[in-house]
This record gives structure tokens, sequence and C-alpha cells, in this order.
């Protein structure tokens, strides 16, 4: 193997294994969308990880290409239709539940303590 090769080797390798780290963590994240309860959750979890790790020791990478994409067309296919979203992030129930208000409008965060009254 020359050097070009075994360093293209590599970053075939490091770009395969940030494919299956993203992948795992993705269908970990669905599969607690699925869960109605912690203890279903964590059996479901568990066989996810035996299914990554049954595949661990494949050493071939366009074996290891074909099965990323057959496991990324998997979750494609059985994503969770409406997954949970944090109230508060982006998609969520609560995201800008108080918007900014529109210009023009002041806001008086003082109120009834305004120093001009004062004397």
């Amino acid at each position: 193997m020359s050097l070009t090769s075994t360093a293209g080797y590599v970053a075939r390798r490091a770009a395969q294994r940030e494919r299956v780290r993203i992948l795992y963590r993705r269908a970990l994240k669905d599969t607690l969308n699925w869960a109605v309860h912690r203890h279903l959750f964590y059996q479901d979890a568990s066989e996810l990880r035996e299914r990554f790790e049954v595949h661990k020791h494949v050493e071939d990478p366009d074996t290891i290409d074909r099965m990323i994409e057959d496991g990324e067309a998997q979750y494609n296919k059985w994503r969770h239709p409406d997954p949970y979203i944090v109230p508060w992030a982006p998609g969520g129930s609560k995201f800008t539940r108080n918007p900014t208000p529109p210009s023009g409008i002041e806001i008086v965060y003082n109120f009834g303590r305004e120093d001009h009254l004062e004397d």
C-alpha cells in the first residue's frame, strides 16, 4: 500500500465511523420517541446497540458503505412521524411564545417605580 492509498483508507474509515456514530445517535433518539415508558426504551436501546455491535468487526470498506446506506434507509423508513421536540426548541410548543414586540411599542420594566415621579 502506498502512502496516498493509506491516507485515503484512513480518511474513508474516519468518515465511515462518523456516519455510523451519527446514525446510531439518530436511531437512539428516535427510539425514545417510540417508547412510551422508560423501561421499554432501555430494552429497545439495548437491542439497537446489539444490532450495531454485531457488525463491529467488518473490515471491508465497500461492505461497510453498503451497510451504512442500508441502515440509513431503514432509519428513514421507520423514523417517527411526530417526534418529541423540547418545548423551548425551534418547532416546540413554547418556542417564540413571547415574541419580541413590534417596533414602536415601548416596554417599561420598572412600571410604578419611575424615577421622574420622585421628588
